[in-house]
């Protein structure tokens, strides 16, 4: 009897995790306007984004300037930060398409390959960071999800990671110049 309840325990608590286990991408596959990355990352951009700790706190402020360019199913995001500390940095992602809505992308800052995958207005987008932080680098993984709210503009939320321990997030607009 007691080895029952222990089972049965085991597999309400088996089908409660898997029943939070989040928003796949597949989720939003009828969602309008529909996301192409390559015609909205075309051209340039300016995006507004904070980062947040884990209590919320904002802990830095930040403005992108994005140069966008594809050559068919290659594709450069030329991005310059300015922080809110006036520091600055720049990151260059070069992305591929891979059909069917499937991306890939590196950067000299990104550990590998990033992967991601649009559905609907919604693109989600994996990777890992190296991230300077006091003089070390943390390879941190980013759970990045984009949503096209319109022709210009587009809202980024992404979870920062480290060894499955929530860091913070960043919030972050991007808004395509007419």
């Amino acid at each position: 009897m007691q080895r029952r309840l222990l089972l049965t325990a085991g597999i309400a608590g088996a089908a409660t995790l898997a029943g939070c286990a989040g928003p796949q991408i597949s989720n939003y596959a009828g969602e309008k306007p529909a996301l192409d990355l390559r015609t909205y990352f075309n051209g340039t951009l300016d995006a507004y984004g904070v980062f947040t700790d884990r209590s919320g706190q904002v802990v830095k402020r930040f403005t992108v300037l994005m140069r966008c360019t594809w050559d068919g199913d290659n594709g450069v995001l030329d991005e310059d930060f300015v922080y809110s500390d006036g520091t600055t940095g720049k990151r260059i992602w070069r992305m591929k398409h891979l059909g069917d809505g499937r991306y890939s992308g590196t950067a000299d800052d990104v550990v590998g390959e990033a992967l991601g995958e649009t559905r609907g207005n919604a693109f989600r987008w994996g990777y890992t960071l190296a991230l300077p932080v006091d003089g070390r680098v943390w390879n941190v993984t980013f759970d990045d999800w984009m949503y096209l709210m319109d022709e210009r503009v587009m809202l980024n939320k992404a979870v920062m990671s480290k060894f499955g321990v929530r860091l913070g997030e960043v919030t972050l607009s991007f808004v395509k110049r007419g």
